[in-house]
């Protein structure tokens, strides 16, 4: 027999991804402030210096590091989970 969900259970949890050059699968990073992180890394991919960007997260990657120059696109995605 199929579990059954109660659709209250469910919910939603915004995540940011960045996308390095050269890499096949993005950085998948859940933060308190999503919206914040989003906004920071499109105005660091505007600058032409070059930034370390170091991040601790609540995900499964407690503490990421990369470079500013290095990230070719950011998007934020929207997930369920119960």
């Amino acid at each position: 027999m199929a579990q059954q969900f109660n659709p209250q259970n469910i919910k939603k949890r915004t995540s940011v991804l960045v996308f390095i050059k050269g890499t096949t699968a993005p950085l998948v990073l859940y933060v308190e402030n999503p919206q914040e992180l989003y906004t920071e890394l499109t105005q660091l991919m505007k600058t032409t210096s070059n930034v370390l960007v170091e991040k601790e997260t609540q995900g499964p990657l407690k503490k990421v590091c990369f470079a500013a120059n290095q990230i070719a696109a950011i998007a934020m995605q929207e997930e369920q989970y119960v």
